[in-house]
């Protein structure tokens, strides 16, 4: 069954966790004592209605706050597909956790509070889905009860986000409006007559609807190597494969491909999915490859074809999103995790930070705080092979690693 993981990002009181809850109760997909245990708090808190956001806000400090703090993914699974929404905090201090649970989403829902409109945090959820190359973008104005459905207020609210659409750099985003009431269920999983002038799907119907092919980003096929089998059995004593997952497009058998870094060419004899053989590998399906010739690969090399090759080299600048409370500065030591290779850089230099509200850059910076975003040159002490990130969103982003206390101090995206 296709997975579809969504990001969602929305202010504080903007009604995320509960449009979560929503899709949850609608879908059937809550559990009966969870959904008991819903309605007991409920109604100890006095409400005449079901807090759906008690279905998702896990940690204790969420509920007592009624705010999301963590990054929570939370599973359902329709007819059709199977989810993995990925409930990530909308407040500033958490820009980080915002970065991490949009990084490997192929959609996203930014929720705006029809009351309030297109505040400064917007623009914040806005950039960060436009740096991480989310292509289908579904804005969710939510409260819509609140407003009595006003049609008015729905489009004033329209034209305020296109005014931020036209600041970003990433065109290919295709943005969706969908008027929402989480708390009412209207236009969620099921429509609603309260917006007649509303011709358009449900937030549910328009992930149903979306096609691979218009969600993922294509780049060309990047395989990595993560494991060298050689099984030395009775049956395939000189059986060498290389186990790995296929990024970026497919790879068929007679692609002529080269091995990185040794740059030797070879072909493609075999592909196989545990016992059996197959023609082409898909993009994104974990396989084992079988080449015509005796070349040497080993963890961390790299697969491509031989007509389409990364750069390889040991310095380049990157998008970097700080994620820890002690400072990135200039001359710094990192570990640099690229897919499954690791690799010491220096920070060569930081060129600017940028205001992830579009407000503009500061070029006198030279270190960055948690949560800030900035453009950083960074010099390795061996190459790696990478895409820009705009081409290739898996071989064109990184960690960073501290080298004292193993940490996850980072992310990056290639320039």
């Amino acid at each position: 069954m296709e997975v579809l993981k969504i990001a969602t990002a929305g202010s504080v009181d903007d009604g995320k966790s509960t449009l979560i809850g929503r899709i949850l109760y609608d879908t059937k997909s809550l559990t009966s004592d969870k959904l008991e245990a819903i309605e007991k708090t409920s109604k100890q808190k006095g409400y005449d209605y079901l807090d759906f956001s008690l279905a998702t806000d896990g940690l204790v400090a969420e509920r007592e706050q009624g705010i999301t703090i963590d990054v929570a993914h939370i599973y359902f699974s329709t007819a059709k597909k199977s989810y993995i929404i990925a409930d990530t905090p909308g407040h500033v201090e958490y820009t980080r956790n915002m970065v991490t649970g949009a990084s490997t989403s192929q959609a996203a829902i930014i929720l705006i509070d029809a009351r309030k409109g297109v505040i400064e945090q917007t623009n914040r959820h806005f950039f960060i889905n436009n740096l991480l190359r989310i292509k289908d973008v579904v804005v969710a104005i939510n409260k819509m009860d609140l407003v009595d459905y006003s049609e008015e207020t729905y489009n004033a609210i329209k034209a305020d986000f296109q005014e931020l659409m036209a600041k970003r750099d990433y065109q290919d985003q295709k943005i969706t409006f969908i008027p929402v009431s989480a708390l009412k269920g209207d236009n969620v999983v099921n429509k609603t007559d309260k917006t007649p002038w509303y011709t358009g799907p449900t937030l549910l119907e328009h992930f149903e609807a979306l096609d691979r092919k218009d969600i993922f980003n294509v780049g060309t096929p990047r395989f990595p190597v993560q494991y060298v089998i050689r099984p030395k059995t009775d049956e395939h004593h000189d059986f060498r494969g290389f186990a790995g997952k296929v990024y970026g497009g497919e790879l068929s058998v007679g692609d002529e491909v080269v091995a990185l870094p040794s740059q030797t060419r070879s072909k493609i004899k075999d592909i196989y999915f545990h016992d059996k053989k197959y023609k082409t590998a898909s993009r994104r399906s974990s396989v084992t490859i079988t080449l015509d010739d005796e070349i040497n690969l080993s963890r961390g090399d790299m697969l491509v074809k031989a007509n389409d090759l990364p750069t390889v080299d040991k310095q380049f600048t990157a998008t970097i999103s700080w994620m820890d409370s002690l400072p990135l500065a200039t001359g710094n030591k990192y570990i640099v995790q690229h897919g499954v290779n690791k690799v010491l850089a220096k920070v060569e230099q930081v060129h600017h930070k940028i205001a992830p509200d579009y407000s503009g850059i500061d070029t006198e910076a030279d270190s960055l705080g948690m949560n800030d975003i900035a453009q950083v040159s960074f010099r390795l002490n061996k190459p790696i092979f990478y895409d820009q990130f705009k081409n290739h969103r898996t071989n064109g982003s990184f960690i960073l690693i501290d080298t004292k206390s193993n940490s996850t101090v980072g992310a990056g995206f290639i320039s």
